[in-house]
């Protein structure tokens, strides 16, 4: 979950107590000998039926907040080449991301070719996720790769002109 819903460890911690309180998750201690003891968690029945009610509702559509949109709306008043060093930056950030998410995918699919996978594979949901996660990232990718190609362009013709 953490590759597409952010939350800092202190919130994960005090929503699994919010969670187990109301039985929904169960958590047993384990005792470790040269770590901390940690706390291990599933999901109850009655958690799993809360989980269904809240399948069955319709998602709130998501929308972007990106300060990189904000900075490429203002281009035309920003150094270019900040800007395409901005972009770059980025560029390079979620091709490394979307590689992670395809090392995940084939982890998860073992030997199977994905077609495959998808039919019969044991767990398809993480799979699915991981996947809107992958093509996120490259869209993201080239999407700057398209931006600097512009921004680029239009600094040699006004370097021309």
């Amino acid at each position: 979950v953490a590759n597409f819903w952010h939350a800092l460890p202190q919130q994960v911690y005090a929503e699994l107590a919010r969670l187990e309180k109301e039985g929904l998750v169960a958590g047993r201690e384990v005792v470790q000998e040269a770590r901390p003891n940690k706390r291990l968690f599933h999901v109850t029945g009655e958690g799993l039926a809360e989980l269904e009610s809240f399948a069955s509702t319709a998602a709130k559509p998501s929308f972007l907040r990106e300060d990189l949109l904000v900075q490429v709306q203002a281009a035309d008043h920003l150094d270019a080449d900040v800007l395409i060093e901005r972009l770059t930056e980025r560029f390079a950030f979620a091709e490394a991301k979307a590689a992670l998410f395809e090392e995940q995918l084939r982890t998860m699919r073992g030997g199977l070719d994905e077609a495959e996978f998808l039919l019969r594979g044991a767990r398809v949901g993480p799979y699915l996720t991981c996947r809107r996660g992958r093509d996120f990232e490259r869209a993201n990718r080239d999407w700057c790769r398209d931006v600097v190609e512009v921004l680029r362009a239009r600094r040699e013709d006004r370097a021309e002109s």
